[in-house]
């Protein structure tokens, strides 16, 4: 018969001292620093986001809901996606957006120079020899939307630039009576 291994009794463990007070506070408000960074920082985070994200649905809804041009050059993108290069130093800039099911439009009008005019046409793949004088381009649908008015006794000339698909097709219709300072006016469509 094999007599089975004595075990030893358990030891006891010793009791630990009282942890001093201010270890324990020391302990506590490490505690309480970790949750805050865990909890607090996402959390405010969420909050700023959420705050700047309904700052930026307000202007542009306001900037969706307004009827006729905006006083101002519309943003970098817009003119990316549109492909309008709005010359350097052009004056009296103003634009609308309308957006549906079926096509986007940006109408755009600037006054520019001379010079400049002839850059915006090579910009958009045209040029003065592509001009047809005499002839307003944008349709009156398109006229009555942005609020223009393509009156006669002005010297009017116009273009059309036709691009494949996805990139925007462009009427632009430019008031040439002072030649030195040309009024253009674009609108420019794409598909979604």
């Amino acid at each position: 018969m094999t007599v089975p291994p004595q075990s030893t009794p358990p030891r006891e463990e010793e009791p630990r001292p009282p942890e001093n007070r201010w270890r324990m506070l020391r302990r506590r408000f490490l505690t309480a620093f970790v949750i805050v960074l865990l909890i607090g920082v996402p959390a405010g985070y969420l909050v700023i986001s959420a705050e700047q994200s309904r700052d930026s649905g307000r202007d542009k809804e306001r900037e969706s809901s307004s009827d006729g041009l905006r006083d101002s050059w519309p943003s970098q993108m817009k003119r990316r996606v549109f492909e309008v290069p709005i010359p350097t130093g052009a004056v009296d800039v103003a634009y609308y957006e309308t957006s549906n099911w079926k096509s986007s439009r940006l109408y755009v009008q600037f006054t520019t120079t001379a010079g400049r005019l002839d850059e915006f046409l090579q910009k958009v793949g045209s040029s003065r020899s592509d001009l047809r004088d005499g002839e307003v381009g944008i349709s009156d649908r398109d006229a009555g939307i942005a609020g223009w008015d393509f009156a006669d006794g002005h010297d009017w000339t116009s273009t059309y630039v036709e691009r494949t698909d996805p990139r925007p097709d462009q009427d632009i219709t430019i008031d040439l009576t002072d030649p030195a300072a040309p009024r253009v006016y674009v609108v420019s469509t794409t598909a979604p």
